[in-house]
């Protein structure tokens, strides 16, 4: 399977002036205060574990690309948004039978963090009351090592679709899926000689999976740099999340599920399989659906 709230406008702070002395000219020379109470604050903004529709952006996981057939987006075993009832996506638990009319998915094959903005500016024509956002993949799976988006970039793009969206959308929830460990797709796949085989041919991910079959310490160190590039967008997606009062990060579960081959496309051991992407929809209902005090919410009854 990273965007802060654009700040509102700081309203201007202007003294005010209360009469605290006013009583040492009265009968009895008391002092008694007439400072006006306090406005009261204003309720910070609540998730909305029950979203009503979902618009969902980011990259070919989203798609389903070969979770269906081979070299072919699925958009219906999506976990985002798919009506595949064998996937069982996030806006089929939530939605129901109102799942193809109540959700979209604007996602792209091939999709990096620099298309997200374009996406987000797609997304709120739906005035959709949950954003699901799932990139970072592509932005790792670059040529080699030094052609990988750099974190300060990721960053800057991901602000950008999150400024897109509360612009307009000031009220909509977004989730935030981690980026998934690229890593464990190397370790799965490097011991199958159709896995290799694929991944040299279709040029798959070639920062991680090129040359699968060498375990030197310089396609280690390969391997470990691009993790650690996953692992700091990950960081990003947090940080610039944890700054909305109305995001969800899934806390680095889709990074850290131990998914196995069963869960990866027969095509091209990269892509989630059907299975996969009914593991990835029941994270995201699981967070989407959480209460503020991290009680699960339950489940409807059939």
């Amino acid at each position: 399977m990273q965007v802060s709230r654009r700040s509102f406008a700081q309203s201007l702070a202007l003294p005010l002036v209360v009469v605290t002395v006013m009583a040492g000219c009265t009968s009895g020379g008391s002092e008694k205060s007439t400072a006006a109470p306090d406005e009261a604050a204003t309720p910070a903004p609540e998730w909305n574990t029950a979203p009503e529709s979902v618009a969902a952006i980011g990259d070919s996981i989203t798609r389903a690309f070969d979770a269906c057939s081979v070299l072919s987006d699925c958009p219906e075993a999506s976990w985002a948004t798919g009506t595949d009832a064998n996937v069982d996506s996030l806006a089929q638990q939530l939605l129901g039978d109102e799942t193809a009319e109540r959700s979209w998915n604007l996602a792209a094959t091939g999709a990096r963090v620099t298309d997200l903005p374009a996406q987000a500016a797609e997304a709120i024509r739906h005035r959709p009351e949950l954003v699901t956002v799932l990139i970072g993949a592509n932005d790792a799976c670059a040529a080699d090592v030094a052609s990988m988006t750099g974190p300060a970039e990721f960053r800057a793009e991901l602000t950008e679709a999150f400024g897109v969206i509360r612009d307009e959308l000031p009220e909509t929830g977004i989730y935030v899926s981690s980026v998934p460990d690229l890593m464990r797709l190397w370790e799965e796949g490097s011991e199958s000689f159709m896995a290799r085989t694929v991944w040299q041919m279709a040029n798959i991910c070639p920062s991680m999976l090129s040359d699968a079959t060498d375990d030197g310490v310089v396609a280690g160190e390969r391997r470990a740099e691009v993790r650690a590039r996953v692992q700091e967008y990950n960081t990003v997606l947090e940080d610039v999340c944890a700054s909305d009062e109305l995001c969800r990060y899934d806390g680095g579960a889709v990074f850290d599920f131990r998914f196995t081959s069963s869960h990866l496309s027969d095509w091209d051991w990269f892509h989630p399989s059907r299975e996969g992407q009914s593991e990835l929809a029941a994270l995201a209902y699981e967070h989407i659906t959480m209460s503020e005090s991290g009680e699960p919410a339950e489940r409807p009854v059939d």
